[in-house]
C-alpha cells in the first residue's frame, strides 16, 4: 500500500469533544453518511463505552455505511473493547481502534502505572480485542513525547499480538513537521516487526502545524494513514484537517508520489454539513472551504486569473465542490425536487412525516426569500428534530421594538412542554431583549459563552445563522438557528441550546 495513503475521519469522535459540539445519533448518521460519499475509508463513530449515546449511535453508523471501514475507539481493557465489538456487530468492515497513554507524564501523572504495567496492558487489550474482529488499531496516547527505547517495545509488542495498524498521535500538538517525520521514520526503522502494520498519524493544531506535522509523518516518516476531522474540528485548537491534507496530497502529488480515494468534490458539502450540525462556524480565509479560498480582490491577482488560472489557483474551486453553490431551488419547485435535493446534500429523513414537514418549512422560506441555496435546505433541516426526542421549547412568534434613543423592548411567544407562553424583558439591544424575554420565563440560570452571526449566502436577503452556546453544571451546548431575521435567528438559537441543555442524552468524553 505504499501509494496508497488511507484518510482516517474522526469528526464523530475526537471532532466531538470540542465543546458544545456534541451530537445526536441522526446528526452522526446524517454526517457519517456524507462521508462515506466523500469516499473516506475509515469512519470513526464514536467511543461506544463512553455513554449508551454513543453506543446506539457507533451501532446505528455500523449497520447503514458499507463502503467505509467503520470504527469505534476504546481504552485498552477488556469491558471497553467487548462494547465496541458488540456496537459494530453488523458492520461490512468493522475496525476497533484501542489506546493507552505512553509518555512519562502521563503514565505517572494520569494512569499512574509503571512502564511495565502499561506495556502488559496493551499487550493484553490488543490480544483481547484481535480475537474479536482482525483489523485492530493501537495507539500510543502522548506518543510524540514517549520515551522512544519503551515506545518501541510497546509497539513490537501490540503488533506480534496482531494489530493491523500503529497511530503515534501529536496528542497535545506538541511536535514540530521535521522532528515528528524523523520520529515516525525511526520507529519503522527501529521497530523489528513495522512491515506487518500500516503506520498513522494523528496530530492536534495547538501549534497551528497538525497537517504540517501529519505530512512530515507521510513524506518522512512513511506512515500511510492520516486522522483527520472535517474542518479541522476538534478539543482544544482542533486536529489535523482532512480537507487540506487531501488537496495537500492530491495538489502535490509531483512530491508526495501517492493516491487518495477521496471524491473531493463532496468536501465542501461534508465541511458546511459539519459547521451547521456543530455550529462551529468556518473562517473565511479557511483553505480549501472557507468562502475566500478562491476569491481574489487584488487587481493585480485579478488580471492574471483571467489571462491564466493557473496563474494565482493551484486548485480548481469546483474540484472541491465550490460548483455546486448555486441557485438550486425555488417557490415554485415541487416536492420531488426538493426530496432530490436533500438526498444530493447527504440528508436522509426516515418517514414521509419529516419530508412533508421540511418540504412545508421550504415553501414558507421560499415565500419570504426568492433564492434559496443548498446552505439554506442545511439550515433548514438542522433546526428540524431528528432524533424523535420531544423538545421541551419551540419558537412561536417574536414581537420586537428598537429605536435610536429608546431602549429596545421584545415580546415573544414560544412553547413549554407543548403549551404558549409569553415572555417580556427590555434590553441593551433586540438580541439581548429577546433572550432576556426568554429567560423571564425559563429562568436557565446559563451562562452564555458564545454569541456568533453568520450569514448563510452572499446577500442581504440571505438567512443569517445564529449559535449560542451556553454552559451549566459543567455542561457546554451549542444551539444553531436561522432565519432571514437575525433577531429571530437569535431566539430559535436560544431554545435549540435550551433543550439540548434540559435533554436527557448522556454525553462523556472520550479520551485520545
Amino acid at each position: 500500500m505504499a501509494d496508497k495513503l488511507i484518510i482516517f475521519d474522526t469528526t464523530l469522535r475526537d471532532g466531538e469533544q470540542s465543546p458544545g459540539a456534541s451530537m445526536t445519533r441522526e446528526e452522526k448518521l446524517r454526517i457519517a453518511r456524507q462521508l462515506e460519499r466523500l469516499k473516506v475509508d475509515v469512519i470513526e463513530a464514536g467511543f461506544a463505552a463512553s455513554s449508551d449515546g454513543d453506543f446506539e449511535a457507533v451501532k446505528t453508523i455500523a449497520q447503514v455505511i458499507k463502503d467505509s471501514t467503520v470504527c469505534s475507539l476504546s481504552r485498552a481493557n477488556d469491558r471497553d473493547i467487548a462494547r465496541a465489538a458488540e456496537a459494530l456487530k453488523g458492520a461490512a468492515r468493522a475496525r476497533i481502534h484501542t489506546f493507552i497513554a505512553t509518555s512519562p507524564l502521563h503514565m505517572e501523572k494520569k494512569l499512574r502505572m509503571t512502564p511495565e504495567q502499561v506495556l502488559e496492558q496493551a499487550r493484553q487489550s490488543v490480544r483481547f480485542a484481535r480475537n474479536l474482529l482482525d483489523d485492530i488499531e493501537f495507539s500510543t496516547e502522548d506518543g510524540s513525547r514517549s520515551d522512544i527505547d519503551f515506545l518501541c517495545r510497546v509497539i513490537e509488542t501490540v503488533i506480534a499480538e496482531g494489530a493491523t495498524t500503529i497511530n503515534v498521535p501529536d496528542t497535545v500538538g506538541y511536535a514540530v513537521p521535521e522532528q515528528y517525520g524523523h520520529f515516525i521514520k525511526t520507529l519503522r526503522e527501529r521497530v523489528p516487526n513495522s512491515d506487518k502494520a500500516i503506520w498513522s498519524v494523528h496530530c492536534h493544531n495547538d501549534l497551528g502545524m497538525a497537517v504540517a506535522n501529519s505530512l512530515a509523518g507521510v513524506h518522512i516518516g512513511g506512515a500511510r494513514q492520516v486522522e483527520c476531522t472535517i474542518n479541522g474540528l476538534g478539543e482544544r485548537a482542533g486536529n489535523c484537517s482532512l480537507e487540506e491534507v487531501v488537496m495537500a496530497v492530491k495538489t502535490r502529488r509531483d512530491y508526495f508520489q501517492l493516491d487518495v480515494g477521496i471524491d473531493t468534490r463532496h468536501i465542501l458539502a461534508a465541511s458546511r454539513m459539519v459547521s451547521q450540525t456543530t455550529g462551529f462556524v468556518v473562517q473565511p480565509n479557511k483553505a480549501v472551504v472557507g468562502a475566500n479560498a478562491f476569491a481574489h480582490a487584488s487587481g493585480i491577482h485579478q488580471d492574471g486569473v483571467l489571462k491564466a488560472r493557473d496563474t494565482y489557483e493551484i486548485m480548481r474551486a469546483e474540484d472541491v465542490g465550490w460548483s455546486a453553490n448555486k441557485i438550486v431551488l425555488g417557490k415554485l419547485s415541487g416536492r420531488n425536487a426538493f426530496k432530490q435535493r436533500l438526498q444530493e446534500l447527504g440528508v436522509s429523513l426516515d418517514s414521509e412525516a419529516e419530508i412533508n414537514a421540511a418540504f412545508l418549512r421550504f415553501k414558507e422560506l421560499a415565500d419570504r426569500k426568492s433564492e434559496i441555496f443548498d446552505e439554506d435546505i442545511l439550515a433548514l433541516v438542522s433546526e428540524e428534530n431528528l432524533s424523535g426526542e420531544k423538545e421541551k421549547y419551540g419558537f412561536v412568534s417574536l414581537y420586537q421594538q428598537s429605536e435610536t434613543g429608546e431602549q429596545p423592548h421584545a415580546r415573544i411567544v414560544f412553547t413549554v412542554d407543548g403549551a404558549e407562553v409569553t415572555g417580556e424583558a427590555d434590553g441593551n439591544g433586540p438580541v439581548d431583549a429577546s433572550l432576556k424575554a426568554i429567560e423571564s420565563i425559563v429562568h436557565s440560570g446559563a451562562e452564555m459563552v458564545l454569541y456568533s452571526v453568520n450569514a448563510i449566502s452572499g446577500s442581504t436577503e440571505s438567512q443569517g445563522e445564529v449559535t449560542v452556546r451556553l454552559q451549566s453544571s459543567g455542561r457546554v451546548v451549542n444551539g444553531v438557528g436561522a432565519d432571514p431575521d437575525i433577531i429571530v435567528a437569535s431566539a430559535k438559537a436560544y431554545l435549540s441550546a435550551l433543550n439540548k441543555l434540559q435533554s436527557k442524552a448522556e454525553r462523556v468524553a472520550a479520551q485520545g
